[in-house]
């Protein structure tokens, strides 16, 4: 009796595991809830928002792998990790990851990517307030920017050996940032339970009505760049405008979202090389059915009028972000410019006082003695400027200033010139949009390094 039991269990394990590989798991076989999915056999919790299930059918297609999570700590909190299996397969269910593959094998489409400037220049030792090009010999940085650091303070042998240490800590980070985002991207697309979800597909109740209005004049056939500055305000000859952008009602939930990420043991990742505190949008999973259309449908058309030269009618790529800026966190910002033809910089809020932005000149201009001017915060508006001018952040004296920024990239632009470096871009992988530059797999530019092979 005992084997023909043990026959029949074995025949119902295999069963139900040939069913999970033809994406097919019988009802009975997963708990749900109307925000997760619990499947035993795989002993994974699958977010509602990443699956598509058929009503009335047992199929279930998961939008990433179903990885099996280990309890483990990060830090002062405990997280959940992703333990990976021995051999690097693909789960069966992984119909989105199969899709971007797809879609960069086919001809004549481009692959986005980085230059590889991003691990050797425009590294920035917060301690002195510079950024330098560090190309693993210690005394080229020496050579180089000695007198610079020296003014700044850096005067004995022992904190220039502190400069060297922070250098290559960050240049290790970014060398493993693409890899880290993407563990990160999955933990948090696994666990983490939003406040507000329906903030995560754009929608036009979110948009203040001048700046519908204004986009509306923009893709009207009697649009022209002199009309659009009537219905913007211009901050200086620097091409500076500024406008509403979002409603009060949506910046105060969106700020509740980013907090009530910000206490969660979620993994979170640096906003970029400057800012320590704020949130990357695109591992929060707000790239696809928020910013995507965001710039697509809306910031195009005013970029396209405001910023012709630039590349404002072909952004084809971003990179968005929220930073934050409190008492006992980043305080400031140093002056810098973007990795971007044209940036969105938005005041959410909260309540703040000074904090102002300054801008200098454009990257390339040789002034001697940089004109700068200074510019308040509007809550709900949004400033426009080029990329490359020359901008920073006075302290904050109190409370807290959230911003969101979006750096919008055009290909078109970049492939030609890489603006970090000022040369021709060496192209590596990169994840999702990558810095912006594209290469296709038929032809032009194939020849690329893989990122975590630097490791």
């Amino acid at each position: 009796m005992c084997v023909y039991v043990c026959i029949y269990i074995c025949v119902c394990v295999c069963i139900v595991s040939v069913c999970v590989l033809k994406k097919v798991v019988p009802s009975h076989e997963c708990v749900y809830t109307h925000t997760h999915i619990y499947l035993p056999l795989c002993h994974t919790h699958i977010s509602m928002e990443d699956m598509a299930v058929k009503a009335g059918s047992t199929r279930i297609t998961a939008a990433f792998p179903l990885w099996p999570l280990e309890a483990g700590t990060c830090g002062r909190a405990p997280c959940f990790r992703p333990r990976r299996f021995r051999r690097r397969t693909r789960s069966p269910f992984d119909f989105r990851s199969r899709g971007r593959r797809a879609k960069t094998m086919e001809p004549g489409r481009p692959c986005f990517r980085a230059c590889a400037c991003f691990f050797t220049d425009n590294l920035f030792v917060q301690r002195y307030g510079l950024h330098v090009r560090y190309s693993g010999d210690p005394e080229q940085l020496r050579r180089d920017y000695g007198p610079a650091l020296r003014q700044r303070g850096c005067r004995s042998e022992d904190e220039f050996k502190a400069v060297i240490q922070e250098i290559e800590k960050e240049v290790q980070r970014r060398k493993e940032l693409s890899c880290r985002s993407r563990e990160r991207k999955t933990i948090i697309s696994q666990n983490y339970r939003p406040k507000h979800p329906q903030l995560y597909a754009l929608q036009e109740s979110f948009l203040a009505p001048q700046f519908l209005e204004t986009v509306n004049y923009c893709t009207s056939k009697e649009a022209d760049p002199q009309g659009l500055l009537t219905r913007v305000a211009t901050i200086s000859d620097k091409r500076i405008y500024r406008l509403p952008v979002f409603s009060k009602e949506f910046c105060q939930a969106f700020i509740e979202e980013l907090e009530n990420f910000e206490q969660s043991e979620m993994p979170k990742g640096r906003p970029n090389s400057m800012n320590n505190y704020g949130v990357l949008l695109n591992e929060l999973g707000m790239d696809e059915a928020f910013i995507t259309p965001l710039r697509e449908k809306y910031l195009q058309p005013l970029t396209a009028l405001l910023y012709p030269d630039c590349g404002g009618g072909h952004l084809d790529s971003h990179k968005a972000f929220v930073v934050k800026y409190a008492l006992h966190e980043d305080l400031d910002l140093s002056s810098h410019y973007d990795n971007a033809e044209v940036t969105l910089n938005v005041s959410l809020g909260k309540e703040f006082t000074e904090g102002n932005l300054y801008f200098a000149e454009f990257r390339q201009d040789t002034n001697p003695v940089p004109k700068y001017i200074e510019v308040e915060h509007v809550l709900f508006h949004g400033l426009f400027h080029r990329g490359g001018q020359m901008h920073g952040a006075l302290p904050v004296t109190s409370g807290e200033r959230w911003n969101l920024i979006i750096w919008m990239r055009s290909s078109a632009v970049r492939n030609q010139l890489c603006p970090m470096c000022n040369r021709e871009p060496e192209l590596v992988e990169a994840e999702g949009f990558g810095d912006g530059f594209t290469s296709s797999l038929d032809g032009g530019q194939s020849d690329t390094v893989d990122v975590c092979a630097l490791i």
